[in-house]
């Protein structure tokens, strides 16, 4: 039986057990109470009080002292300090604490966290080519994707990523990994140009990724998209039929996009046209079609992207760890009004999954390319990671910010540590001070999923020793075809 399958079982067992409890417990308060319609504290209103409220609305307003509170798994009222509370709430104490929206990472391939530190300190193209691509070949799986995606949610959930996009094999047991974790994932068929551990080809990857786009329409946190690699590796044709099921369902699209000067080169030779170029000619440029990195953009590729309002994914550590000669044009994009959120790209690229150390890196980044301390605001960084990422998704209806009945995705921040006392400006602290271990309460979708900084939904030690096992099998692999290059 695969790794997989028997924690399926497991859980299903710990499933079954505890709502057999939670029928004898729901019992005993009826006849207690006499009432067969009384409700359980469970479905009482969370009320989040007493902290500096960042409701990330479009004024920007932040409300001291003000509390959040939930119904089900949406935000039904802010209520300033002094306003009244509802009396039957439960209550989480927000004193000494920022309230943020759940932070949204707009990029990234989760399941790569087993291969963190793998390759390092190498060009984008040798680093894929030489290492990443032969690794996934040999090593990728089922249990290899759900382990390594399951890592990764405890991660971003625990430094405060409430959602995140992702691209990468076995959809299925990917999308199982962030649901027994509790994120929100946005991810689904993906496709490229040749032979991956789960399709030989990319017209096999979606024969049956309708399927896969039907079971998870109404999901409560699996938003289901459609993914294709590159124009590099990936045939223009191939692209339009994955973007074509994407469009079908009214689902995101991703692909990555210009992240190396080579790639529009490669694109005009077997296209005629520029990355952008080809994708607009496809219709692909429409809002929900993610474009990650963006890096080497034009004049015309940034026009072309706002006419059609794409939004791009911004991954500043890790391009700036692959050497890329150049900074994302993030302040020109958003001057011609082009949605743009941040991602930490795969963790074996960047190599953590801390967004707050990618908001701290973006704002720099740009102020060092431009020569201009002003050039992209604390402020506008966490927008960016918040309401910006959330647009890119084209989720904005539905998560990025703390208003009346958006999804109740909300993050408690600490600020009652040395690095972070005293407090002058809310933004910046959350920019160019606070780190993810900083972060101390999580809820996605209505569910306290983190609580004093401790992982509520899985095992945690279990799963940091299923990758440690991965570990070793990366190691023997990685010695073979070592061995295999040195005898070629």
């Amino acid at each position: 039986m695969a790794i997989s399958e028997v924690h399926c079982d497991r859980s299903c067992f710990r499933a079954a057990e505890h709502a057999t409890r939670l029928a004898l417990l729901t019992l005993l308060l009826v006849a207690a109470c006499g009432d067969d319609t009384a409700p359980t504290q469970d479905d009482a209103p969370l009320l989040i009080d007493g902290g500096t409220v960042v409701v990330m609305d479009e004024s920007g307003l932040i409300l001291e002292g003000a509390a959040v509170v939930v119904e089900g798994d949406r935000i039904s009222s802010i209520i300033a300090a002094g306003g009244p509370r509802p009396a039957n709430a439960r209550v989480i104490d927000a004193t000494g604490h920022l309230v943020i929206p759940g932070l949204v990472n707009t990029h990234g391939h989760a399941a790569m966290s087993l291969l963190r530190g793998l390759a390092d300190d190498l060009p984008l193209m040798t680093w894929l080519n030489d290492y990443i691509f032969p690794a996934e070949a040999a090593l990728v799986a089922p249990d290899f994707v759900y382990w390594g995606t399951l890592l990764s949610s405890v991660e971003m959930l625990k430094s405060g990523t409430t959602t995140f996009a992702d691209m990468y094999y076995f959809r299925d047991d990917m999308a199982r990994a962030t649901i027994d974790a509790g994120i929100r994932a946005v991810t689904g068929p993906h496709v490229i140009g040749f032979p991956t551990p789960d399709f030989a080809t990319p017209e096999a990857s979606l024969a049956d990724a309708a399927e896969f786009m039907e079971r998870y329409q109404d999901h409560p946190t699996v938003v289901p998209a459609v993914a294709a690699h590159a124009l590099y590796t990936t045939p223009l044709e191939a692209v339009e039929a994955a973007f074509r099921l994407a469009e079908r369902y009214d689902a995101p699209f991703q692909i990555h996009a210009v992240e190396d000067p080579s790639e529009d080169v490669t694109a005009r030779e077997q296209t005629g046209m520029g990355v952008v170029e080809a994708l607009e000619s496809i219709g692909a440029l429409r809002p929900g079609t993610v474009l990650a990195h963006s890096i080497y953009l034009s004049d015309e590729d940034i026009q072309r992207i706002a006419a059609g309002g794409a939004g791009i994914a911004h991954n500043p550590q890790s391009n700036m760890k692959l050497g890329v000669a150049r900074a994302a044009p993030v302040a020109a994009a958003l001057a011609a009004g082009i949605p743009v959120g941040l991602g930490t790209d795969g963790p074996a690229s960047n190599n953590d999954l801390d967004m707050f150390d990618e908001m701290d890196a973006a704002a720099k980044v740009q102020k060092f390319i431009l020569g201009d301390p002003a050039a992209l605001p604390a402020e506008t960084v966490f927008r960016l990671a918040t309401m910006g990422g959330a647009r890119v998704l084209n989720l904005h209806d539905e998560i990025g910010s703390l208003e009346p009945g958006k999804r109740a995705d909300i993050v408690l921040v600490d600020v009652r540590r040395p690095g972070l006392t005293p407090l002058y400006s809310v933004y910046s602290h959350l920019v160019y001070a606070a780190r993810g271990s900083d972060v101390a309460t999580v809820i996605v979708n209505g569910r306290v999923v983190v609580q004093d900084g401790e992982i509520l939904t899985v095992d945690e030690e279990e799963v940091m020793e299923r990758a440690r096992g991965f570990g070793e099998r990366v190691r023997e692999v990685m010695e073979e075809v070592a061995a295999g290059r040195e005898g070629g």
